[in-house]
């Protein structure tokens, strides 16, 4: 079944990054006094940036690349947030915060989370961290316990200072509505506590309402992760092809479902430093 945006973005609150109108001040996001009541109680390591979540976070094609090469082909507003990131982020958190014991691991769900943010809190004392989870669920949770153990972990991130990203999933094959539920259970849960929004599934359809699915027989050309479009060949993870690693023009972040990644949780941490962990009291 071929999935289609049948919402509004705007209404959904999404980082959508549109050009900003040259007569209309940009408007503050609704999280933003939220998120910085709960840094104002921060009391951990500063410039640190954790991503909790299971195989399409763990894996080195997320985030890390950032760390040894400029993205090409960016606009004027990727580059300077860009810049702001590589200016501001500890290095180990492109790269060494991988891993268990940093709160990613393949094959995970919400549930792996929920047992063990605490731990995950005391340890690395995150100043911001995105939380992304659900893609293993699909065959696992109904969304009432999803929605319900991923408030509780947002919660618990909260109550310790920490700022917080929620992002949808990408869209996966054959779990067409039940991923759609999930990402209006993320997108309800980060309205309501009033945390910033990755919308990282719309993204995708918004770029490729049709033909997301590496799956398809259009696509057989080529396989597994190379595929020319945003899902794997497998129809589950974000594709990775070749020459559109870090490639942030139209045509990369609407081939190459890492890129996209990389690129949406890069504006939405820049929004983040600018509106809330740099910003003047």
């Amino acid at each position: 079944m071929k999935l289609r945006v049948a919402f509004s973005l705007a209404a959904l609150g999404v980082l959508c990054f549109p050009a900003a109108a040259q007569d209309k001040p940009k408007e503050k996001p609704d999280w933003v006094d939220a998120m910085r009541k709960v840094h104002a109680k921060f009391a951990g390591e500063k410039r640190t940036f954790a991503q909790f979540g299971d195989s399409i976070t763990v894996t080195m094609a997320f985030w890390t690349p950032m760390l040894y090469e400029k993205p090409k082909n960016m606009d004027e507003a990727a580059a300077k947030d860009y810049e702001l990131v590589k200016e501001h982020l500890h290095e180990k958190c492109f790269r060494e915060w991988k891993g268990a014991k940093f709160g990613s691991e393949g094959g995970m769900t919400i549930r792996w989370a929920h047992e063990n943010v605490d731990r995950w809190l005391d340890e690395l004392k995150p100043e911001v961290a995105l939380v992304m989870f659900g893609t293993n669920d699909l065959g696992q949770l109904e969304v009432d316990e999803y929605r319900q153990k991923t408030r509780e972990v947002v919660e618990k991130c909260l109550d310790r200072g920490t700022v917080v990203i929620l992002s949808t999933i990408p869209p996966r094959h054959g779990h067409d509505k039940k991923a759609t539920q999930f990402a209006d259970a993320v997108r309800q849960v980060a309205r309501e506590l009033k945390v910033p929004l990755c919308d990282y599934m719309a993204e995708c359809l918004k770029r490729r309402p049709d033909d997301w699915d590496g799956t398809l027989a259009k696509f057989k050309d080529r396989e597994g992760y190379d595929v020319l479009t945003l899902v794997a060949g497998d129809g589950v993870h974000p594709s990775n092809p070749k020459e559109f690693r870090s490639d942030f023009s139209a045509e990369g972040l609407g081939t190459s479902g890492y890129t996209l990644r990389n690129y949406v949780v890069l504006r939405s941490y820049a929004e983040v430093l600018r509106e809330v962990i740099q910003a003047k009291p």
